[in-house]
């Protein structure tokens, strides 16, 4: 199984992006909303934004991918790429707390106790028991159902995930201290071959 799909930060990662892209078929396309009875929404189909939301959590996922590829070459591109990702789903918080926002829905403040249900939710999809022998997701991840619920969902996953990235751009950097990049361990291993 590829070692970066039992990162924590790629399992939320991935959660998000599927869940993201769910959503804005759900409530910013319109695809569902007459199944859903949520012509209460305020405004049309915006593709623009439902595009910038897609790319922002797919680029949030695969910017994490790219930092585990680096991070055996070049740990500053690994904490660079880590940041890149950790900026993107900041992005896309941003959308989620707009679209509640707009629509006159309740952003629900961190002690609410469906807070407390959607991290729940989220430790048990992002678990490694739930993780097939091929690194997929046994229990694939659902919106709640309603606009206010599925953003305030969404909301939380992404405050998770960057709260996860900001504590292993930490780590990475202490390694990066610790123990120097590539080029410093290269210097070192041609200054040894020399004899200096």
């Amino acid at each position: 199984m590829n070692k970066v799909k039992y990162l924590l930060t790629y399992r939320y990662a991935e959660i998000i992006h599927d869940l993201t892209v769910e959503f804005t078929k759900a409530y910013l396309l319109g695809h569902l909303s007459t199944l859903r009875n949520l012509s209460n929404l305020k405004g049309k189909a915006d593709y623009r934004q439902v595009d910038q939301m897609n790319q922002a959590a797919r680029s949030g996922k695969q910017n994490i991918v790219e930092a585990v590829g680096q991070s055996q070459t070049s740990k500053s591109g690994e904490i660079k790429l880590l940041g890149v990702a950790k900026a993107s789903f900041e992005e896309l918080l941003s959308d989620f707390e707009d679209f509640l926002r707009q629509n006159d829905l309740e952003i629900y403040p961190k002690n609410d106790p469906r807070i407390t249900k959607f991290r729940q939710i989220a430790f048990r999809l992002s678990d490694l028991r739930n993780l097939s022998d091929l690194g997929n997701l046994k229990e694939k991840p659902k919106l709640i159902g309603n606009p206010q619920d599925d953003a305030n969902f969404l909301l939380t996953l992404c405050h998770q995930e960057t709260f996860l990235l900001d504590r292993q751009i930490r780590a990475a950097e202490e390694r990066f201290v610790k123990e120097g990049g590539e080029r410093e361990r290269l210097y070192a291993a041609r200054k040894k071959r020399r004899g200096y």
